[in-house]
């Protein structure tokens, strides 16, 4: 009698969703903080102290992407990933305490310290946790997590400071709950299938089909290789899906940074409704990534790899920049969050295949590569933070910030440009 695969690799998934969940949760919730009325009669910020803040989460969070991936290889995913979860939602529950701007950076820059390692640390974990042809759905279900944190962080941050009349019990709260989260990812998660007490033969061997070797998912320990330096800075596909990331992440990078003031500001939203449309607009941008996941798999499948990668990491670039352009024309709030909710939806979709290149081309250097490319995603995420302001300083002459939403459509069309360069079949040469 076949023995039955066991289902570890099911609960590894979940705990690495879950993460994701309180990681952007932890990331998006500052904004609503920041907008809230209660914060206002609290701490007396500019404008421009609020944007100070807002960026340098992903300054901090973008310079540590390689450190932190690196990390992960040389001392351990589970080991550092507890530490980080752990970290991150000690500074989370410190930006309650803050009397100032001053404690808010440092909450804020320790927060992007810590949670930059833990998307490389999860895309490195699902190339031995996730079977071959199911790579980018376990992706997408992963960013999904997070994408469900960011849709509820809005809800779930104005009503605890509705219920509490207090912004900085959503620090606190937030801060405790990340506490259970790191011993939940501690217990569930191990280094290798071979290395789980609760996972079977047939399960690692279901995780090994396809492998090119037996030690990719079977051997606990497997000789450690100095990062690839010289072939990551000559290889020109990876420098065009950093710069793809980047100018993705630009105009992604709205929802999290400006989408709550553009809302209180041009719309004249309250607190409420402002959570509502934020929290539907990112809400209908979840699925896409269910898609982007199924869609890249069955691409790859029926195309080969260059093909199921570029094919959702174009189109719907594209698309994006259209939605950005849709925003600006539409007056009902309900259906400019249909539209926004279309962009972050289409924005999405391409997510999986981003994580699955990584794992693609990286080899047994997953963790830095990914964190390599999404280390100047990042950088986008900042820079609109910051360019934001200037933005509509410089050329919004009548208060509707439609400037924000042409930037974002520019950036999404170079971006898909960019793409048809990016080929997922060729390894990093040392990986």
């Amino acid at each position: 009698m076949l023995e039955r695969p066991t289902r570890v690799r099911h609960s590894v998934l979940f705990a690495t969703t879950l993460t994701a969940f309180l990681m952007y949760l932890d990331r998006a919730c500052l904004a609503w903080m920041l907008d809230s009325s209660s914060f206002k009669q609290d701490l007396h910020l500019t404008p421009g102290q609020n944007d100070l803040i807002k960026s340098a989460f992903f300054w901090a969070y973008a310079l540590a992407q390689v450190p932190a991936g690196w990390l992960a290889e040389r001392f351990g995913k589970r080991m550092l990933m507890t530490i980080l979860i752990v970290t991150w939602s000690v500074f989370t529950a410190l930006t309650g305490f803050a009397n100032g701007i001053w404690m808010l950076l440092l909450a804020r820059i320790g927060c992007g310290l810590a949670e930059a390692g833990a998307y490389p640390i999860s895309g490195s974990l699902l190339s031995r946790w996730a079977h071959l042809n199911w790579r980018g759905f376990s992706s997408g279900i992963v960013s999904m997590g997070g994408r469900l944190g960011l849709a509820l962080a809005p809800l779930i941050t104005v009503n605890i400071i509705v219920a509490t009349g207090n912004w900085r019990w959503a620090g606190w709260t937030y801060g405790l709950v990340g506490l259970g989260v790191a011993w939940l990812f501690w217990w569930t998660f191990r280094e290798t299938p071979a290395a789980h007490p609760r996972s079977n033969d047939a399960e690692r061997r279901l995780l090994n089909e396809g492998r090119e070797s037996l030690d990719e998912v079977s051997s606990a320990a497997s000789p450690r290789r100095p990062f690839p330096w010289r072939a990551v800075l000559t290889d020109r596909s990876l420098w065009l899906m950093c710069a793809y990331q980047m100018l993705t992440n630009f105009g992604w990078a709205f929802v999290i940074n400006s989408m709550s003031t553009y809302l209180r500001t041009v719309r004249k939203l309250d607190d409420k409704m402002n959570g509502n449309i934020s929290t539907l607009t990112l809400f209908i941008g979840i699925f896409g990534l269910l898609l982007g996941g199924l869609l890249t798999d069955w691409l790859t499948r029926r195309f080969g790899l260059r093909l199921g990668r570029l094919i959702p990491l174009s189109v719907t670039r594209f698309v994006s920049a259209a939605m950005c352009i849709a925003c600006i024309w539409v007056q009902n709030p309900w259906l400019l969050a249909v539209c926004l909710g279309l962009m972050v939806f289409s924005t999405d979709s391409g997510l999986p295949a981003v994580w699955a290149w990584a794992q693609d081309v990286g080899g047994r250097n997953v963790a830095p590569i990914f964190g390599w490319a999404n280390m100047w995603g990042n950088f986008g995420a900042a820079l609109q933070a910051n360019l934001a302001g200037w933005l509509l300083a410089t050329f919004d002459k009548n208060g509707d910030q439609n400037e924000l939403f042409i930037a974002c459509a520019i950036a999404f069309t170079l971006a898909g440009c960019l793409s048809f360069g990016i080929n997922a079949s060729k390894k990093v040469e040392g990986a």
